[in-house]
């Protein structure tokens, strides 16, 4: 009994150099992380640090943090946000958000996110690199806003990312239910009123391969950088509106796609109209369009319904035979 006493002391007193001794490592390394990118010229601070979770995990739990890249112009800042991981393994980790809103910035616009219970959990490759091998995201309600008022919001988030294949390449799953445009963005699209708050359906479910895998260079470097997309199911789900989406996408290096993309529309009169207010498609060019796709859509039988697709070619994007303009450069900035 004593010999087993004995080594149950001796366990726990290594176990808890352990813990403490890895309880300051990653303290340090927050710590060292922040301060490097100081030297790199960001806006990157935080009010204290702590850890807790002896003695199966670490808690290392940030207040105010708050990070600024000028060359983006991109920055963020929240009250709080924890680290949570198993103490035997520190490369699955859990990101805890704070409930209150997080700021987020782009130049001179800036947005403020609400999420309750918002959390990621990362599973991360053994090594300094720190490469992605899995995240999934989930919050409850959420939204998203600025001085105007509510942009969008939903009663739930779900999104999972995960490697596939090659390391370069991840799948990404997105649901998002009671998904709910807000009245600014109801009026730039010029909605009908009649429209329901909220949609019925909205998922993503897409392959992307970059042009190198997620690990932390993401943050202190640059963003991986689209090369193909694989676009299995779009599908959106508003009262009367109806509309899925599949195809696939090469992107160049300047972040030109070339490829289709498969439309299936409902009522597309009412996305044309919508698409016209929000100034995607040029007023010249509504009058034409609304011709040419309502011949296309005669051409099945339902004048309401629409197959159509995407052209991108050459840096220009056409739906059907309607060439739309430019097509969008898909650059991670």
């Amino acid at each position: 009994m004593r010999r087993l006493l004995k080594l149950a002391i001796v366990v726990i007193v290594l176990w808890s150099g352990y813990w403490f001794a890895a309880a300051y490592g990653l303290r340090s390394s927050i710590a060292a992380w922040f301060a490097a990118q100081e030297t790199r010229g960001w806006q990157a601070d935080y009010a204290a640090i702590s850890t807790a979770g002896y003695p199966l995990r670490h808690r290392t739990t940030l207040t105010s943090p708050a990070l600024a890249d000028p060359r983006s112009g991109t920055a963020w800042q929240a009250d709080m946000i924890a680290l949570d991981s198993p103490a035997i393994w520190p490369g699955r980790q859990t990101l805890r958000f704070a409930d209150t809103p997080q700021r987020l910035s782009y130049f001179d616009q800036t947005a403020m996110v609400t999420a309750q219970d918002m959390t990621a959990d990362l599973h991360l490759h053994p090594g300094v690199r720190l490469e992605l091998r899995r995240m999934a995201l989930t919050s409850g309600a959420w939204s998203i806003d600025t001085a105007d008022g509510t942009v969008l919001g939903a009663d739930t988030l779900s999104l999972a990312m995960a490697q596939e294949g090659q390391p370069e390449s991840y799948t990404f799953g997105i649901t998002a239910e009671g998904f709910s445009p807000g009245n600014t963005l109801r009026r730039l699209l010029h909605s009908d009123s009649t429209l329901p708050r909220s949609f019925e359906a909205l998922e993503l479910d897409m392959t992307v391969r970059f042009d190198k895998p997620w690990d932390r260079s993401a943050l202190e470097e640059r963003r991986p950088q689209p090369q193909m997309v694989d676009l299995r199911l779009t599908e959106m789900r508003w009262g009367e509106l109806r509309l899925f989406a599949t195809g696939e996408l090469d992107v160049d290096p300047q972040g030109i796609p070339t490829g289709e993309i498969a439309l299936k529309a409902e009522n597309w009169q009412e996305m044309l109209a919508m698409a016209q207010a929000a100034g995607a498609i040029p007023e010249q060019a509504v009058g034409p369009t609304s011709r040419v796709l309502g011949m296309l859509a005669g051409l099945g039988g339902n004048r309401n319904s629409l197959d159509v697709q995407l052209n991108f070619r050459d840096g220009f994007v056409a739906l059907g035979p309607i060439p739309l303009g430019p097509a969008p450069r898909l650059i991670l900035r």
